[in-house]
């Protein structure tokens, strides 16, 4: 088989992604299945071959990240059912002030975001912004984008957030390393597209208009009396980042085979470390504020049926990958991608950000990306895959536009125009993506 037909069926294989997505409007479970046997067949793969490639792709993918995906989603109900994300964007708000609303929208979505899905944490919060906008008269874009963006931004790029933790393991990235360069990363980028931009973009004061889109939505307020502190809150949330960080910044300290390398290793791990700060929450977020065993069992049981369409969609992508890497295709745009100038970190960022805008799913993106980029680390040792990482969640913020359900939850609750939110949020999302790449261009001198 040539390399050019290789290629074209490459080609052909992601065409029909987005044309069943985006134009079908076929869930992503399912076009990436039709994906995966279009490969299978066109490249000549026998079809016992192409079940194995199947099986094998989907399954491993998934053993790494079930466990993780799902105490992280129990991790992230118990902050927003308890009122931990309230209590933290409310103190956030106090501490900063109403004149630097946005800069506090922002680090809200930073943080808040951590262990909660885009449209959770922004549904969760948007009452918040309503309540800040009525008393202060400040403009919904001018603290909804700030918002919207830091949510994007650590949704693509931050695990434990599924796409994220998925192309770490699918890249044999350290996760701990991911974290840290992606705090390092993710911070300024959503400072550059929140803050900065709705200062240069969005007028501060309130249009005409607004009052009667809020009092559409009642009175409404905010009300932390029964949440957990602030500095509780933090803890939780921060707790399995710093265990999986420290695994990686102690590792180096330690002696390989001793009893302390072994306990930073099993306590560093993204399953226990979830497993040990689940436990935490129960009794932080739970226990400690009167609920009982079977309220919290209860609140688990909820957690895990919004998950079942996320982990169908990673083990399909999974399941295409390794479809690409037994048909030879991988091998073949290796050689093809090693011949060109290209730097793999602007290639991976710009085929993300590509899949993104035409399959309208940074989840998507980042898994077919992945799969892709992954034969390219061979050929070019001196990139890390954990920066690799960084990339191909950098080009996935960008074009956040009418294909992804994240643009249409942001434009229906800050009530503003089909035009108005291109210009705003979509534009936003480029400039982030775009600010991502710079700094993980820069950092990858360094690292």
């Amino acid at each position: 088989m040539s390399p050019t037909f290789s290629l074209v069926i490459l080609g052909a294989s992601i065409l029909l992604i987005v044309v069943l997505i985006g134009k079908c409007r076929v869930h992503p479970f399912l076009a990436l299945i039709a994906a995966s046997l279009l490969v299978g067949i066109g490249t000549g793969m026998t079809p016992t071959a192409i079940v194995s490639a199947f099986e094998k792709g989907m399954g491993s993918t998934l053993g790494f990240l079930a466990g993780i995906i799902g105490l992280g989603s129990i991790l992230g109900k118990l902050l927003e059912e308890s009122g931990g994300a309230k209590r933290i964007a409310t103190t956030l708000l106090r501490l900063l002030g109403e004149q630097n609303a946005a800069w506090a929208m922002m680090l809200v979505g930073f943080i808040a975001g951590i262990p909660v899905f885009f449209e959770v944490g922004f549904v969760l919060l948007i009452p918040l912004i309503y309540v800040v906008a009525r008393q202060t008269r400040i403009n919904l874009l001018y603290l909804g984008v700030p918002l919207a963006t830091s949510l994007m931004v650590v949704h693509c790029i931050l695990p434990p957030h599924p796409a994220a933790t998925a192309i770490t393991g699918m890249l044999n990235a350290d996760i701990g390393k991911v974290i840290l360069y992606g705090l390092i990363v993710g911070l300024p980028t959503a400072v550059i597209a929140g803050p900065i931009w709705v200062k240069l973009t969005c007028a501060r004061q309130a249009p005409a208009n607004q009052a009667q889109f809020l009092a559409e939505r009642g009175e409404g307020s905010i009300d932390d009396s029964q949440a957990p502190s602030f500095a509780m809150a933090m803890v939780t949330v921060l707790l399995p980042l710093a265990l999986m960080v420290g695994k990686t910044l102690a590792i180096p300290l330690l002696a390989k085979g001793s009893m302390a390398f072994e306990w930073v290793s099993f306590i560093g791990n993204p399953l226990i470390a979830l497993a040990l700060s689940i436990c935490f929450a129960y009794w932080s977020l739970g226990l400690r504020r009167g609920l009982g065993m079977g309220d919290l069992l209860d609140l688990t049981h909820r957690c895990f049926p919004p998950l079942a369409g996320i982990l169908l969609v990673i083990g399909a992508g999974g399941a295409f990958n390794d479809m690409l890497v037994g048909s030879g295709i991988g091998k073949v745009l290796a050689d093809v991608l090693g011949q060109s100038n290209i730097n793999p970190i602007i290639l991976a960022w710009l085929i993300a950000g590509l899949m993104h805008f035409a399959v309208g799913s940074a989840t998507v993106a980042m898994i077919s990306t992945a799969g892709m980029v992954l034969p390219i680390l061979g050929q070019n040792p001196q990139y890390s895959p954990e920066i690799l990482v960084i990339a191909i969640g950098a080009g996935a913020i960008g074009w956040t536009h009418v294909t992804d359900s994240a643009f249409w939850v942001v434009k229906e609750y800050l009530g503003i125009s089909l035009s108005e939110a291109l210009k705003k949020f979509t534009g936003a999302t480029v400039l982030a993506s775009v600010a991502a790449l710079v700094f993980t261009l820069i950092l990858s001198r360094f690292v």
